[in-house]
């Protein structure tokens, strides 16, 4: 016989009302259901994923979803700047105890891996086509998000022969690359090749238009020599 446990300290009751959640379960629950949402929507998109679906994976009820959210695009918001905050700190982390560049960005968010992880990858790139159909307050995220990758990029950029205020250039490059990630993909099941062209072209622009192509180049050449040191 399957025995169900419970964690009491979970749980207040009081004297002819409901049980009720503690303070710290609740927290403990937003947390999931922020994830799980976070998840699913870059994998499947927002409007591809329902309420039920989104409890089930974060191991809760609906109930417990609309005590924490008064609708699935509250929910969509949180877990769209959830995600955000998080690949965000994840870009601008150390490497190897220096200053991430901008280089090491485009490369990063320009790579096979980050498109082909939908579930951990930027949710500007995953969402960006189905944003403009969702509520203001979703907008409002991507729209803060946006701003902040255009303000990363425009701290990093260098000298560029492109006759063009920095905030142009920052504008450009992330709409490219927002853009050419998600064209990326969507090609990616039936012509691989391309897929990867798509990101290669954008990369070599996008670094270009920045101001850092021989240190692009150099980063490339690195990355060459090691596949090959590899193989050998």
């Amino acid at each position: 016989m399957a025995t169900a446990i419970f964690d009491v300290n979970s749980f207040r009751f009081e004297r002819g009302g409901p049980l009720k959640v503690t303070k710290e379960k609740a927290a403990e629950n937003r947390a999931a259901l922020v994830h799980a949402a976070g998840t699913l929507f870059r994998e499947r998109g927002i409007d591809g994923v329902g309420v039920a679906e989104i409890s089930k994976k974060a191991g809760l009820t609906h109930g417990a979803l609309y005590a924490q959210f008064p609708s699935k695009e509250a929910l969509a918001a949180e877990a769209f700047a959830s995600a955000f905050k998080s690949g965000l700190e994840q870009i601008t982390a150390d490497r190897e105890g220096r200053p991430v560049t901008l280089t090491d960005y485009l490369d990063w968010y320009l790579s096979f891996e980050h498109r082909d992880n939908l579930a951990t990858s930027c949710p500007m790139s995953a969402s960006a086509s189905e944003v403009a159909r969702q509520d203001k307050i979703v907008c409002e995220r991507f729209t803060e998000g946006f701003e902040q990758l255009v303000a990363l990029v425009e701290g990093g950029l260098g000298a560029s022969p492109v006759t063009a205020e920095n905030r142009q250039r920052a504008l450009a490059m992330m709409a490219a690359m927002i853009g050419g990630v998600a064209a990326s993909r969507a090609v990616a099941k039936a012509d691989s090749r391309l897929s990867n062209e798509i990101l290669r072209a954008v990369r070599q622009i996008v670094g270009q238009l920045g101001g850092e192509e021989r240190r692009a180049d150099g980063a490339r050449g690195r990355a060459r020599a090691t596949r090959k040191r590899a193989r050998g």
